[in-house]
């Protein structure tokens, strides 16, 4: 039954050969790792404006469209910086694989930990704005905005486990309708007025100016506009998720990105010069402006639903990322060795779960307000850009290669620009919420640190010399069939190997392949080391265990269809913190619970004590 519904709610399972077929060319890559960047620009301007506003007034629209300049600058700097990164890092992971590389082991957990901060901000936020979207254009939805924005969060979570091209399919056609929506508007808005003299009455009033400008308060207008840069690093992120050549690829849509948050960014920038909307807590200032420019006709509501799509798919970017980001990290030991795993769908699955989670619990703790979440943003997102930029910085400093100069003096320049940008955040948004992000990040990383400490404790107990062999084992029944399940050669399976010949002198491993870069390690070790069985290695397309493992057992050299029994030999880990646990696959639980339904198979759970 729950087989049945799972493959009805996320398809049916892939194969690994399939994995290629999976990935993005450059029109479906655009919408997938640039939406939240491109819908950043529905909600950054008014960002600007709350802050300038309530002092100097009608001055506010100059100077907000002044700030839109500084922050396009500043994305152009970002996007050459990170083509640079493209092409020295083409297997994906951006800022922290960079900072890791170049500036050490804390400095790239940091960036790790920024970017995961980021990708969960950047789901709730997107959710939430799309919701804002929505009640804007019906306020009676305003009481149900915290049901509205869960619903959204679950479709698109269910949309990602489907699979990358699947949801870029399912998602990337509402990014390139709010785009078109935009150009209308855009186009539409400037032509009016400039051409027909449209001037219409804002839709509230601005507020008296009380003061004047400052640098202080300009500043703060720009660090709260920052906000439209969220996610440029995400295709540096994942270029693995783009077709061969997947860092041409990576660079195109890096590119088309940079003109689309241009275009966009600094037109709506400019018709908020012309229409003078005013921030407002029930209607957004992109939907005053479409309904000055359009009045409320089919073109209003359609601008209201092509934003509110495109907001929450925006938060594609994050699970096209930060599951990627998880799944090196794993491999590296930072972070549960199950981020690592693709699920039935070739997705990182446990790595898009964990996300939607994350973000339904901020979702509910701010209530779907987005004014709420934006403070906590922009800290992650500049953290990771100034890491990333000073390590390519050092890389080319260090390496000289030639053309260095030229390459050099862009990271340093970004480095200088986003170091000053996260200073002016952490500033201005610091009692407004941003010092959560400042505390957070230290424990992910402390957390990170500590993930590896054990992972490398269990590696140096489990490790196997040449010198430990397995006894000969006394027995009376070489008749007795006995598989010892095997993924790793260490120690755990000398303990398992000694306990089955107590039983038997008819042993053999079994070991069954779902990553191929383990299996050919294990190969090597077992070929050296000789252990005295046979190892026999089933290849499973699908990533699944139980039905290769059955295969074996029920074929006729294992003679368990003629009645007799085969014992199945099982290693247990013993943990003794219980959050350890985990870190660990719980493979050998769901091997055992399955096995045991067969009554013709035997099951010895040999246990191995991991200790602290």
């Amino acid at each position: 039954m729950f087989s049945k519904l799972r493959e009805l709610l996320i398809g049916k399972t892939l194969k690994t050969e399939e994995l290629e077929g999976e990935k993005l060319n450059v029109f479906w890559g655009l919408p997938i790792l640039s939406s939240d960047a491109v819908s950043s620009v529905a909600y950054a301007g008014e960002e600007i404006l709350i802050v300038l506003i309530g002092v100097i007034g009608l001055m506010s629209y100059i100077y907000m469209f002044y700030a839109a300049l500084c922050i396009v600058v500043l994305l152009f700097l970002l996007v050459m910086s990170y083509r640079q990164t493209i092409d020295s890092y083409p297997c994906g992971g951006g800022s922290y694989i960079v900072a890791k590389d170049n500036l050490g082991i804390v400095p790239g957990l940091t960036a790790g930990a920024a970017l995961t901060i980021d990708y969960i901000l950047t789901v709730a936020v997107s959710i939430c704005a799309g919701t804002a979207a929505i009640t804007s254009a019906m306020p009676s939805l305003l009481p149900h905005k915290v049901a509205i924005a869960l619903t959204m969060l679950f479709i698109i979570t269910l949309g990602n486990l489907r699979g990358v091209k699947e949801s870029s399919k399912l998602f990337g056609v509402p990014t390139y309708l709010f785009i078109f929506s935009c150009v209308v508007l855009i186009v539409t808005g400037i032509v009016r007025h400039s051409i027909f003299n449209y001037s219409p009455a804002p839709l509230y009033p601005a507020p008296q100016a009380i003061g004047d400008i400052t640098l202080f308060l300009f500043l703060r207008a720009f660090a709260s506009g920052c906000t439209a840069l969220s996610g440029v690093e995400a295709v540096s992120n994942g270029i693995p998720n783009f077709k061969a050549p997947s860092q041409k690829n990576a660079k195109a849509v890096l590119g088309l990105l940079a003109f689309l948050v241009l275009f966009i960014f600094g037109g709506l920038s400019f018709l908020a010069t012309i229409y003078h909307p005013v921030p407002h807590p029930d209607v957004t200032v992109f939907a005053q402006i479409a309904q000055q420019v359009f009045g409320k006709n089919i073109m209003f509501y359609t601008m209201q639903v092509t934003t509110a799509l495109i907001l929450v798919m925006a938060a594609n970017t994050a699970y096209a990322g930060l599951p990627l980001l998880l799944s090196l990290m794993a491999k590296d030991g930072y972070a549960p060795r199950q981020f690592s795993q693709r699920g039935k769908r070739l997705s990182f699955s446990n790595g898009i779960i964990v996300l939607g989670a994350a973000a339904a619990m901020l979702i509910i703790v701010f209530k779907a307000d987005t004014h709420l979440l934006l403070p906590l943003y922009a800290v992650g997102v500049f953290l990771s850009f100034t890491l990333s930029q000073v390590g390519m910085f050092l890389k080319w400093v260090r390496s000289r290669t030639p053309g260095f100069r030229h390459k050099a003096f862009i990271n340093g320049l970004g480095a200088i620009v986003t170091f000053i940008t996260v200073i002016l955040i952490g500033i201005t948004k610091f009692f407004h919420g941003a010092w959560i992000v400042c505390i957070i990040i230290p424990i992910l990383v402390y957390l990170m640190a500590k993930v590896k400490e054990h992972y490398t404790k269990v590696a140096e107990q489990l490790k196997l010399t040449l010198e430990q062999r397995p006894n000969e084992g006394v027995t009376t029944n070489n008749q007795q069939h006995v598989i010892i399940l095997v993924s790793a050669l260490n120690k755990s399976f000398l303990k398992s190997l000694n306990c089955a010949r107590c039983l038997s002198q008819n042993v053999v491993a079994f070991h069954v392949s779902t990553d191929s870069e383990a299996t050919e390690k294990l190969e090597r070790k077992w070929k050296e080391y000789n252990p005295g069985i046979q190892l026999i290695i089933k290849h499973s397309a699908y990533r699944d265990i139980m039905r290769p493992l059955m295969s074996f057992i029920e074929s006729e050299e294992r003679a368990s269809k003629h009645g007799e029994t085969v014992t199945v030999v099982v290693t247990q880990f013993s943990i003794t913190k219980w959050w350890h646990n985990i870190l660990h696959n719980q493979t050998g639980y769901f091997i055992k619970s399955m096995l045991y339904k067969n009554r013709n198979v035997a099951v010895l759970t040999v246990p191995y004590i991991i200790e602290e």
